[in-house]
């Protein structure tokens, strides 16, 4: 995106400072966000956030916003300043919204950008899954006060695993014949697991785990750290919303504990690392397990498996629906993504039951 639209955006919003340069950070599926340098003391995120995924914007930053400030409130004696380094904190724009409504109907929000700090698309050591691991507990933990009906949907039906069958089963019905027969194999895994990928959702709609405020998109690239390896906070709180925490525990064990990035196109580089499991659920532990029910704890394991299936058809339907959902760059894009998943599915059985 050139720099006066950039500029012109950015000027939207209440900073006090003067735009100097940008780059794009291209670390997402769904949104498109640009790393902004200020004439300031402080540097900013500019996100433009995907109202075609994201229905309702404005009830997405609110979520952000709220959640953020009762973190806040968890630290009533550390400055503003200092917060700024370590919570996500939103810049309101020139008409007191947290978020700009450009002419051509594109939404854009801004944070305060956290500074030295780094992400990582793949754990490369068992210190950053176990610093992954005390990030999510702690974000959890944090906002475990948090009535979690303030919050609104974001997506509806985000992990529903009934909704996410009824989808597949209709992308089947429309795919092209061409790509129905290159999903043959998996088509056949997703009829097998149907009945225990549906286990936590029961469970939750009986009421036997309880609806708390979750992240919902909890890949390690999502958690930040500073050079030292060391968690600074969770960030890319667009999925906030009421869930259960093995969502966010799962899909965080999915990205961590994947050998190879999740697009992988040699599936023997796929591979479920035990070791990197055991590091992430000792520091999410340390930071939950006194605040966890006991069937909470036991359906942990589970919690891997679903949502890394959950991933998986995902992808498998955004395929046979001809890649309408998530960015691609090349025609079986998401077709690879699958894949990739159902093999870390057949990794992490294989693993856990040894």
């Amino acid at each position: 995106m050139n720099t006066e639209i950039i500029k012109s955006i950015f000027n939207e919003f209440d900073h006090k400072s003067n735009y100097v340069s940008h780059a794009e950070l291209n670390s997402g599926h769904i949104n498109d966000t640009f790393l902004v340098k200020s004439s300031g003391t402080t540097n900013y995120i500019l996100q433009r956030i995907n109202h075609a995924v994201f229905k309702d914007v404005p009830g997405l930053v609110n979520n952000k916003v709220i959640t953020s400030n009762h973190i806040k409130s968890k630290y009533p004696n550390v400055s503003e300043e200092k917060l700024n380094q370590k919570v996500l904190s939103f810049v309101k724009a020139t008409n007191s919204d947290f978020y700009y409504l450009k002419k051509d109907g594109d939404f854009w929000n801004m944070m305060i950008f956290i500074d030295d700090s780094v992400t990582h698309e793949l754990v490369q050591d068992e210190e950053i899954a176990y610093e992954g691991g005390k990030l999510l507990g702690e974000f959890l933990n944090l906002t475990s006060d948090f009535d979690s009906a303030q919050l609104i949907d974001v997506i509806p039906n985000f992990h529903d695993m009934s909704f996410r069958y009824a989808q597949y089963a209709s992308s089947v019905q429309s795919a092209s014949k061409k790509r129905l027969e290159k999903v043959t194999k998996y088509t056949k895994i997703v009829a097998d697991l149907r009945n225990e990928m549906h286990i936590l959702q029961e469970l939750k709609e009986a009421g036997s785990i309880p609806v708390r405020v979750t992240h919902n998109d909890t890949k390690i690239a999502n958690s930040l750290f500073d050079k030292n390896k060391k968690g600074i906070c969770m960030i890319d709180t667009d999925t906030v919303m009421p869930g259960i925490i093995h969502y966010d525990f799962g899909d965080a064990i999915r990205t961590i504990c994947n050998t190879a990035a999740e697009d992988e196109k040699d599936l023997c580089k796929v591979e479920f690392n035990l070791r990197y499991y055991k590091a992430y659920e000792k520091g999410f532990l340390e930071k939950t397990k006194g605040s966890l029910s006991k069937i909470e704890l036991n359906y942990l394991p589970l919690a891997a498996k679903t949502m890394i299936f959950i991933m998986a058809i995902r992808f498998l339907t955004d395929y046979l629906n001809n890649d309408m959902y998530y960015k691609t760059t090349y025609e079986e894009h998401n077709l690879d993504r699958a894949k990739n998943q159902f093999k870390l599915i057949a990794s992490f059985s294989e693993k856990l039951s040894s």
